[in-house]
C-alpha cells in the first residue's frame, strides 16, 4: 500500500533545515504547484516531469468541473506518478516522457482555465 502524499506547503517554519528551506510564496502563487520532493523521483528531469503533470490534472479537473477555485489541495504526488502511463513516450526508465512538451501542455491548459475565468 502507497503512502499518498500531500502537496506540501512551502511555507518555512522553524525546524526546516537550511538546505530545504522553503521560501515563502506570494498569495498569487498559493496555487502553484510547487517543486516537488526530492524522494519522488531519481533525477530532476523526471521531478520536473511529475510536476508537469501534477500541473496538467489539475487544470484538465478545474476545466471539467468548471471552477475557479484552487484545486491544489485535492490533488497528491502520488497521482502523476499514478498518471505517468498516459503521458509515457518512451521505454526508457531515465526519460519516460518529454517534460517540454509536458510544460507546453500544461501551459496552454493553464491558460484556458485563467482565460475562462476570467469571463
Amino acid at each position: 500500500m502507497r503512502v499518498l502524499r500531500p502537496i506540501s506547503s512551502t511555507e518555512p517554519s522553524g525546524d526546516t533545515p537550511f538546505n530545504s528551506m522553503a521560501i515563502a510564496r506570494d498569495a498569487e502563487d498559493a496555487c502553484r504547484v510547487p517543486k516537488p520532493p526530492s524522494d519522488l523521483a531519481d533525477t530532476a528531469y523526471l521531478r520536473n516531469g511529475y510536476r508537469a503533470i501534477l500541473r496538467i490534472l489539475i487544470a484538465e479537473e478545474a476545466l471539467a468541473s468548471e471552477t475557479c477555485t484552487c484545486l491544489l489541495d485535492q490533488f497528491t504526488w502520488d497521482q502523476a506518478l499514478d498518471a505517468l502511463p498516459r503521458f509515457q513516450t518512451s521505454d526508457n526508465p531515465r526519460l519516460p516522457f518529454n517534460v517540454l512538451e509536458l510544460y507546453a501542455k500544461a501551459d496552454a491548459l493553464e491558460a484556458q482555465v485563467a482565460a475562462g475565468c476570467a469571463e
